[in-house]
């Protein structure tokens, strides 16, 4: 187990004595912006990252927005896992819960890939939303930045325990034929985890009006008929 610490500087020091060139290659091969330079990596594998990250999951929120403030990649993915952490917890205040959701959002900036938004939207975003407006969800559905758009996807993966997929639905509606790949692969991962038959009721409407990557995700649990029925509508 990774020992823990509960400041910025402390974390930072721990990912930099944990980072290693095989990891950095690896980086450069699955991230196109690491080998554009657009955004930097230490070269830690993600699994310690989380285990940094768990192992100080008290941190106060002051220094967790100081990791996302970083350059490296890995400090942000601790930042944000860290977020993740508290909001699960059940012994997390509302109080708390708000902040978390407010930080989020007020530095959505930093939370600029499509593994940040996945590693806290879903409890961070939509697990405070829960219980009060959703309005939040279809603002950053109408964003100009595709993280942010994402991030409203994938928030609503949250009420999905709930049983509840009017939102899911409606934000898929506003991304059915959005440009940016990685939303649409969100879109339609979240349409699939609806399940059927709302899955179904819903591509019935919109099948043929999705872009095509969402499409794909989204029926890729289907029965092989229902699949190439739906694919065949786009």
């Amino acid at each position: 187990m990774v020992a823990g610490t509960v400041t910025a500087s402390g974390f930072l020091a721990a990912l930099e004595a944990l980072s290693s060139d095989v990891e950095l290659r690896k980086y450069k091969r699955a991230f196109p912006l690491a080998r554009s330079g657009q955004d930097r990596f230490l070269g830690v594998r993600m699994g310690s990252v989380f285990e940094l990250a768990q192992a100080s999951a008290d941190m106060p929120l002051r220094e967790v927005e100081l990791l996302l403030d970083s350059p490296w990649h890995e400090a942000r993915a601790g930042a944000v896992s860290i977020m993740d952490f508290q909001a699960r917890r059940r012994t997390t205040s509302p109080e708390r819960r708000k902040e978390l959701c407010e930080l989020y959002l007020r530095r959505h900036d930093r939370i600029n890939s499509w593994d940040l938004v996945d590693r806290a939207a879903i409890h961070v975003v939509g697990g405070y939303l829960a219980d009060r407006s959703r309005e939040p969800l279809y603002a950053l559905a109408r964003s100009e930045a595709a993280h942010e758009r994402r991030t409203a996807i994938v928030s609503t993966m949250y009420f999905l325990g709930a049983g509840e997929t009017t939102d899911l639905f409606a934000i898929a509606k506003l991304l059915a034929q959005d440009p940016d790949e990685s939303v649409q692969k969100a879109t339609g991962w979240a349409l699939r985890t609806a399940g059927t038959p709302a899955l179904e009721d819903f591509l019935d409407s919109w099948a043929p009006r999705m872009a095509r990557t969402a499409l794909r995700y989204a029926v890729e649990k289907l029965p092989k008929g229902a699949r190439e029925r739906y694919l065949k509508a786009s």
